[in-house]
């Protein structure tokens, strides 16, 4: 498929995780430029040398080059992950007052956006991020994404392929709701080439509390070993960034706003190139749907704590 003529990705934030998505982005050719973004200029210019390096060998047509907040704002998508890294023993949560006021300087600094530019959050709390980028940016609420629980899902996906014996691309299976400690798992909606759980053999005895568990705590567990995550988030982002470019229509679940909850959390929508073009409501279980508005609920309640801290 040929890249969108003149596409652009900005990257705000040339740490590890938006130079490991600048590397998915160039190897992977979704874009005809990425600019990264970074107040701290010799980090940033020794990222784009060394990214640079990685198209000399012919087989991308991207570029790459170091830019400003300004030239983001202008971009077709815009990759915010620009923030204060997670700590070993720390919540996603407690990177809020932050992060926080990171991401209200840099959407000024942007500002103006391009009126079609779609805006993605990579940087946690993905979800009280994501609302408070939809308050500062003045763009719709379809144009502001968060990362949400895709990179959860696919874990999930992994985990349940290697114990089904299928490929991860057989299985339907999504994490909704926040993308921390609330998430759940919609188990009622899973399948294995449209078989659900409960029927497939290899998982009609499926511990599925174990593993949603092990799904929730799979970034807890790397930071503690590796002190950070970067690989998985570079390759979803990667994808969520091609799904709008070339206005693929693919289901995934990301961070929206849901005007119903008052929150941003993950939901399975259509992207494209308009950002999400719908929300595709999946079919839950009683318990279920409890447990994604006691999701929503404890996210309002972190996102109003928070408006009182930087009132």
């Amino acid at each position: 498929m040929p890249t969108p003529t003149a596409s652009r990705i900005a990257i705000i934030g040339a740490g590890s995780v938006g130079s490991t998505i600048a590397y998915t982005l160039l190897t992977n050719p979704i874009a005809s430029e990425i600019l990264l973004v970074d107040p701290k200029e010799e980090i940033r210019d020794a990222q784009v040398q060394d990214l640079s390096d990685a198209t000399y060998h012919g087989n991308t047509s991207t570029q790459v080059r170091a830019g400003t907040h300004a030239e983001a704002g202008q971009c077709d998508v815009i990759v915010v992950t620009a923030g204060a890294k997670q700590k070993k023993g720390e919540s996603r949560t407690d990177l809020i007052g932050r992060n926080q006021s990171i991401l209200r300087s840099v959407i000024t600094d942007m500002q103006p956006f391009k009126p079609e530019a779609i805006l993605l959050l990579v940087a946690n709390p993905v979800d009280v991020l994501a609302y408070f980028a939809l308050q500062y940016s003045g763009l719709p609420a379809n144009q502001v994404i968060g990362s949400g629980t895709f990179l959860d899902s696919a874990r999930l996906r992994g985990a349940l392929a290697t114990k089904a014996g299928v490929a991860a691309s057989s299985i339907d299976a999504f994490v909704l709701g926040e993308h921390g400690e609330s998430q759940i798992v919609a188990w009622s909606s899973a399948c294995i080439a449209g078989i659900p759980l409960h029927v497939f053999p290899a998982t009609r005895s499926l511990d599925r509390e174990a593993m949603a568990t092990e799904t929730k705590q799979k970034a807890s567990a790397l930071i503690e070993s590796k002190g950070s995550t970067e690989f998985g988030i570079g390759s979803v982002t990667a994808s969520i960034c091609r799904s709008i470019l070339f206005d693929q229509k693919v289901v995934r679940p990301v961070s929206i706003y849901v005007d119903e909850l008052k929150v941003c959390l993950s939901k399975t929508v259509v992207l494209g190139r308009k950002g999400v073009e719908e929300i595709v409501e999946l079919p839950l279980s009683d318990e279920e749907s409890g447990a994604l508005e006691s999701s929503a609920k404890q996210l309002r309640e972190v996102i109003e704590e928070a408006e009182k801290q930087s009132s």
